[in-house]
């Protein structure tokens, strides 16, 4: 497979060069004036998402031999991934590595540097909304496979013991205990004259 010239990061915002769209957006100052023509600039995750979707494109047509989405499947997903693996910025111990399961390791190693988990399961995300909004159907979606979500869950458990990291699921916050004092008190049972 020939490389595709990708930036640092498939979160970053350097792979806007990439976009054949990454023009400059209207100023704020624009959006309000008497030009119907001007649409106000998309959000941070629309951009990330255009950007990200014309990654992938770029990645299409660059394999070997090219791809078409229609043919795409999971298991290209799982290969764009790990060619992403590439350029990312996040130190993954190895087993034999001493380092293995510190977050903060006292000194520099020669593990391998990884797309954080985080990353991928967002772009992940960013990808299968941008599959559908480009005409997809939702159970064809090659960004939800199975095989997709057993790799990011394996990448993730991975990470979290090589870094000595644990991913809980983060628990519902209670209500300040303010708000559990002006809730009116449950009303008292009856007394009872006989007793």
């Amino acid at each position: 497979m020939d490389s595709v010239s990708t930036p640092d990061s498939p979160n970053s915002d350097n792979n806007a060069a990439m976009s054949p769209t990454s023009g400059s957006a209207p100023s704020s100052s624009m959006v309000g004036s008497s030009s119907s023509s001007s649409a106000p600039s998309p959000s941070r995750y629309e951009s990330q998402k255009r950007r990200d979707w014309n990654t992938f494109g770029q990645y299409l047509k660059n394999h070997r031999p090219p791809l078409s989405l229609s043919r795409c499947s999971g298991a290209h997903v799982l290969e764009f991934l790990r060619y992403l693996d590439q350029f990312g910025k996040t130190k993954v111990h190895t087993q034999m590595c001493p380092f293995f399961g510190h977050p903060n390791p006292p000194a520099p190693c020669p593990c391998p540097l990884r797309q954080a988990w985080g990353s991928l399961d967002a772009l992940i995300g960013r990808l299968r909304a941008a599959y559908e909004e480009n005409g997809g159907k939702p159970e064809a979606n090659p960004f939800g496979a199975r095989a997709v979500r057993l790799y990011l869950r394996e990448v993730r458990e991975l990470q979290a013991k090589a870094r000595g990291i644990s991913y809980e699921k983060k628990k519902r916050k209670r209500p300040p205990p303010q708000q559990l004092q002006q809730q009116p008190p449950p009303p008292a049972p009856p007394a009872n004259p006989s007793g």
